[in-house]
């Protein structure tokens, strides 16, 4: 199965995205407006996925995005990986922010 995904670059400015990573990946730094739902968590809070179509999900570098991607198409969620991950995000540029208003950093 092929995963559906676009570049860092590509993703809509006011996009719905859904940000896999650990907690304290998350905290250190994410997208403005990104939802958090760790993939450890995701079978078991599958119901809090947001229903955006396209939902574009991201991790730090793209690879467990890829796998819930993959899992969310095959339980009918409009789901697109974002290539290069956070990683890919920051180094384009994107805004970045961290909780507590913390220096932000892609962990």
């Amino acid at each position: 199965m092929t995963v559906p995904s676009v570049p860092a670059a590509q993703v809509p400015a006011e996009a719905a995205m859904l940000d896999v990573r650990e907690t304290n990946e998350w905290d250190a730094g994410h997208a403005p407006g990104a939802r958090h739902l760790p993939m450890s968590e995701l079978t078991a809070r599958l119901t809090e996925v947001p229903s955006d179509d396209p939902l574009y999900v991201v991790c730090r570098s793209g690879g467990r995005s890829a796998q819930v991607v993959q899992y969310l198409v095959a339980q009918g969620h409009p789901a697109v990986n974002v290539e290069g991950g956070m990683q890919g995000w920051a180094a384009q540029g994107r805004p970045v922010v961290a909780e507590g208003g913390a220096v932000p950093a892609i962990v």
